[in-house]
């Protein structure tokens, strides 16, 4: 088995933190007796984040840097990070060190026993409020309960795969609406999982707000699930019952309708209310749709460093 490890580096605004992961990072990868690279990516920061990755790419030339032209997100530079990745194992994690690097040795040993798919399971996340450990947690019961695809709760973007499943990931999972760490549960082979406890934001504050976390998680349900749309059926089943309801109501209680202005328009505003979600649950559709047809690019790199020609991918 080739010895050479890629660690991907999303960097956004994170300057604080950089020099004081990279030391760590290093160190931590010096002790473990593998080839190492760590691949940054500078996902348009608008701080000096790219200065300082420059920095340490003239210090070190196994640091490499990939630098976006824009802000084009998270999940975007996790996947740029993997396509210029050559390692046999590719260790996606944070800059600001919640991803803790002592996990990587773990990590390592997990491979070399021929797991390719190492999702790391965060057991406690001490910066975490109490109202996003509940999204979460209940993001993961819902996921599970309306896909065919299992979800590991807790399961971060710190993961590791191999370059076997690096490769497949590259090529075939290129959608512009994603959720990365389903897709890397979802491919296969032998998998694993690690649990980490989260440690101390050493820099900065997190880049996902509650909104942003609940336009993503409405996202990954609509890529993983079709069971929203099945919504039509069950509310027009339900709507036929309560129809026979009142019909049977009618003719026991024979008056010609159910008294009561309340009744019917309390019916009136569920009906409506039940299609307008519906609508636009279809409109959710249809705009993923349209943003995989449009084909842009994931993202465009405006400059690297320390990367050769032959890596930059196709």
């Amino acid at each position: 088995m080739d010895r050479t490890i890629s660690v991907v580096v999303s960097v956004y605004n994170e300057e604080k933190a950089l020099e004081d992961f990279f030391r760590e990072t290093s160190r931590v990868l010096e002790e473990t007796g593998w080839d190492w690279e760590l691949i940054f990516v500078n996902d348009g920061s608008a701080d000096k984040s790219l200065s300082v990755l420059k920095g340490l790419a003239a210090q070190d030339k196994r640091v490499k840097l990939v630098s976006f032209s824009r802000n084009f997100g998270h999940e975007a530079a996790m996947i740029a990070g993997m396509d210029f990745s050559s390692g046999e194992v590719v260790v996606c994690m944070d800059a600001d060190l919640q991803h803790p690097p002592a996990c990587i040795p773990e990590i390592l040993k997990k491979r070399e026993e021929g797991y390719e798919v190492i999702s790391m399971v965060r057991t406690k996340n001490r910066t975490a409020g109490l109202i996003k450990n509940i999204t979460s947690s209940g993001f993961y019961w819902l996921i599970n309960h309306i896909s065919d695809v299992h979800f590991e709760p807790n399961a971060s973007d710190f993961f590791a795969v191999s370059r076997r499943v690096a490769r497949v990931m590259r090529e075939n999972y290129r959608e512009r609406v994603r959720f990365l760490r389903g897709y890397v549960q979802n491919v296969g082979f032998k998998r694993t999982t690690i649990e980490y406890e989260a440690g101390v934001r050493v820099a900065g504050e997190s880049k996902y707000s509650l909104k942003k976390l609940f336009a993503f998680s409405i996202n990954t349900i609509l890529c993983f699930s079709n069971m929203p749309l099945k919504l039509g059926i069950y509310t027009g089943i339900f709507s036929a019952l309560l129809g026979v309801a009142v019909m049977v109501y009618t003719l026991f209680t024979r008056q010609g309708a159910p008294s009561g202005y309340a009744t019917i328009v309390v019916l009136l505003c569920f009906m409506f209310a039940m299609m307008f979600v519906l609508i636009g649950i279809i409109g959710e559709y249809i705009a993923i749709l349209f943003t995989e047809l449009k084909d842009r690019p994931i993202y465009i790199v405006e400059e690297t460093e320390n990367m050769g020609e032959e890596r930059r991918p196709e």
